[in-house]
């Protein structure tokens, strides 16, 4: 891993740069801070705005794995940390019975044997130098995981009653994100570097747009982006983010457009916004004007 070899913000931008992952000044050095002091880095803002894709591209740009942990309500630390396979354990005595293995000690020994533990994404992240660990949508999980969560980034360590405490070789880099569903406690938050993410100017969504998809004509990914920014200036149930933008852009692509007018631009809705009460308002807006005002 290169994070000791890592010189500052401006070479984790260019090494995040080179994975196709766009950041500004902010985020590098919310990065470098994070991979430089083993402080997790909390990302908050809008769905598609890039919060997941950062540490995709954090792992590839240091060469570890990425290892994800998907938050929703109720999630417990059997489901994020470790269990016990008790199928196998099962098995295990019953052919430590037919054996003629009689031994209570010997055999409670060999069922709480590390073989028989299942990691989750938690404790895998804890036992992989390095690694990159993503806990995605912490905004989902109750209070309990939040301050189990926090109990655990604050150690980096576990322990498990059968086997003793599992500590990490070297902290693995933690990205947390959040949608802002609802308000994640603030001793989570200060653990945390934090990063709010925003929607971006126009020039650095192009820019994000002919990064990703190199393949799809400047002046189509520039209507595209225009028509994007113009969106999220309309009271919308959910503005779209830059996925969005991208998956539109890739959408006309694959039509064999290489350009946009207004009847395609309705046409295929679809792939940027996703409530009908928001495609209804896009397709009363004079879309011909917006394209205009880029040229088309």
């Amino acid at each position: 891993m290169v994070v000791d070899g890592l010189n500052g913000p401006d070479e984790v931008r260019a090494r995040l740069e080179k994975t196709g992952y766009l950041v500004d000044d902010g985020l590098a050095v919310a990065c470098f801070l994070a991979l430089r002091l083993h402080r997790p880095i909390f990302c908050e803002g809008d769905a598609g705005v890039g919060k997941t894709a950062l540490a995709s591209a954090l792992a590839e740009a240091i060469g570890a794995p990425l290892i994800r942990l998907q938050c929703y309500e109720g999630i417990d630390a059997s489901q994020a940390l470790y269990d016990w396979d008790f199928p196998r354990q099962l098995l295990h005595l019953r052919a430590a019975e037919a054996a003629g293995i009689t031994d209570a000690d010997r055999l409670e020994g060999e069922l709480y044997d590390r073989r028989f533990l299942i990691t989750r994404p938690l404790l895998q992240a804890l036992e992989t130098h390095p690694s990159v660990l993503l806990v995605d949508e912490v905004d989902r999980a109750d209070d309990e995981f939040e301050a189990f969560l926090l109990e655990l980034l604050s150690e980096y360590a576990v322990t498990v009653p059968e086997l003793g405490t599992l500590r990490a070789e070297s902290p693995p880099v933690v990205v947390l994100t959040s949608n802002r569903t609802r308000e994640v406690h603030d001793a989570l938050k200060r653990r945390c570097l934090y990063h709010w993410f925003d929607h971006p100017g126009f020039a650095r969504e192009l820019a994000i747009v002919r990064r990703r998809l190199p393949e799809v004509t400047a002046r189509l990914a520039e209507q595209v982006t225009a028509l994007v920014q113009a969106l999220r200036t309309e009271d919308l149930l959910k503005p779209p983010g830059v996925a969005e933008t991208i998956d539109w852009a890739e959408a006309l692509h694959a039509l064999g457009a290489t350009e946009v007018d207004a009847e395609l631009a309705v046409a295929t809705l679809g792939s940027v916004l996703k409530y009908r009460e928001d495609a209804e308002r896009a397709r009363g807006l004079d879309l011909t004007s917006i394209l205009s005002a880029r040229g088309a």
